[in-house]
């Protein structure tokens, strides 16, 4: 895929867009010899492939919903944990790099 410069798809935006659209060339765009963008054909750029199933995207938001109940402590709620965490005490970093004990509301 050949590169391009900012200036140089500044000062030939209509040359280098007819060539994708006609053409279906790509491009890959540079600001300081460093990619940064792509240039596609639009209809390319849409593929369903990218796109998950929706029995794909339900199977992956019960999957972290079955981490987030095997990391929950047992017989306890994610309400009742959150409450017993916001009453009990936290660990704050300090700025000299260590931690100490900080009492809720302090």
């Amino acid at each position: 895929m050949p590169e391009i410069g900012i200036r140089e798809l500044k000062s030939q935006a209509s040359e280098i867009l007819r060539a994708v659209r006609e053409e279906r060339a790509e491009y890959v765009i540079t600001h300081r010899g460093r990619p940064v963008a792509m240039l596609v054909p639009f209809e390319e750029a849409l593929t369903e492939e990218d796109e998950p199933s929706p029995e794909e995207y339900l199977a992956g938001i019960l999957e972290i919903g079955r981490q987030i109940a095997d990391a929950r402590p047992e017989n306890r709620s994610a309400v009742e944990q959150l409450f017993e965490d916001r009453e009990g005490s936290f660990r704050r970093l300090t700025s000299d790099g260590s931690t100490d004990q900080v009492s809720h509301g302090e």
